[in-house]
Formats: C-alpha cells, structure tokens, sequence
C-alpha cells in the first residue's frame, strides 16, 4: 500500500473530527471554541504533513530516518539484532518536524519486534530502555541495519507500515510516531560518520554516514 500522500492518513480522524465539532458548535452558537477547534485541525494537518523527499541512491550510504536533531552518537552492545558492537545515532524529533519515518537504506526487513512500557520523554537517556518502542531490523548489501521508534511522554502511537520480508528502498517511507518522539539508528562499527551531535537533519536526505567494507 503507498504512503506517499501529501497528508499522512493517520491523521485524517484528528483533522475531520476538530472541524466537525467546531461545525456543530459554530451552529449553537458557539464562537470561541469553534476557533481553537479549527486551530487544533489545522495544528494536525501540519503534523501529519508528508512531503517528498530525493533521496541519494548509494547503496553504502545511510540516511536519516527522521527529521529531527541529532542527540547522541556513541558505540554501543547491540543484542536484539545486530548482537554486537555498533554506532548508535540518536535523533529527537520536536512537535514542529515532520513525523514521517524513512528507510536509511536499502534493504529487506528481517525483523519486527514492538518492547517497553513507559513514556518517559524522549530526549532522556531512560527513554531507549524503558519507553514503548519498535525495532526494525534491515538487512542491506552493507550489513545489518536497527531503527527503532521510541514514544515520549506525549507521542504515545507507534505506526509501521511494513512487515518482515518487505523490500524497500533507502528513503522509502516505513512508518511515523505521533506528537514528538526519538528515533534511534544502530550502524556497523566500520561506518563513517558525517553527523555531529547538535546537527539538524532530514529524513531520507541527510547522509548519517558511509559505511566502508
């Protein structure tokens, strides 16, 4: 099914529902909150926005799954997929950027597997082990590749698309994460990296790193 809508149809039911109740208000004669109402759907409509985006076609090159701000890069023990030493790259995303999540790369979704039970905020450290959060596991011509979407204390719906054994390209969009969330990306040691902590970036555009064999 093809997610390339200018806006991301999760968000319809927040959209329809604010201008109808504002509708039915406005007609009782309602008058401020009719207003808020139409700001709450318009406040949606930009959330969910969905734009394109051109993506480099580098096999070796691994691209941001989200847009956002880079938190953290540090080598980490990697047991759910990887099962070894790899680069983890945190991303924050605020309330104001695009929710979309992207392929780094292109490759075969090997494994799936949805963990934790909190929702502390996203951008502490605790929020990796403890938040609700789901995994994805890519294997791609340049190794093993794990996303992970990870709630915060306001975004507390996960959304993925696709399903083990889907191929898709780097760039191509797999999921979202409703009202301000993290996104993390564990790597091969033998990536380069072309991020810096504090660096804002663009899913499916941003080159996080190369990884060289």
């Amino acid at each position: 099914m093809s997610h390339d809508e200018f806006i991301a149809r999760e968000g319809w039911p927040y959209i329809f529902i604010s201008l109808a109740l504002a509708a039915f208000l406005y007609c009782f004669g309602f008058k401020w909150l009719p207003v808020i109402l139409v700001l709450l759907a318009s406040f949606s409509i930009f959330f969910f926005r969905n734009p394109k985006r051109q993506s480099p076609s580098d096999p070796n090159m691994v691209l941001a799954p989200a847009d956002g701000k880079v938190m953290e890069i540090r080598q980490v023990e990697e047991e759910k997929y990887i099962q070894g030493q790899a680069i983890k790259v945190s991303i924050f995303l605020n309330i104001f950027n695009v929710h979309i999540n992207r392929m780094p790369t292109t490759g075969q979704v090997e494994w799936i597997k949805k963990d934790g039970n909190s929702f502390l905020p996203a951008f502490k450290k605790e929020a990796s082990l403890h938040n609700v959060r789901n995994y994805l596991g890519i294997s791609s011509p340049a190794g093993k590749i794990l996303v992970v979407q990870i709630t915060g204390i306001i975004a507390r719906r996960l959304v993925c698309w696709v399903n083990p054994g889907d191929k898709l390209q780097g760039g191509e969009r797999f999921g979202l994460i409703k009202f301000g969330s993290c996104t993390e990306l564990y790597l091969p040691l033998e990536t380069d990296i072309k991020v810096v902590p504090g660096q804002k970036v663009r899913g499916g555009e941003t080159v996080i790193g190369i990884i060289t064999h």
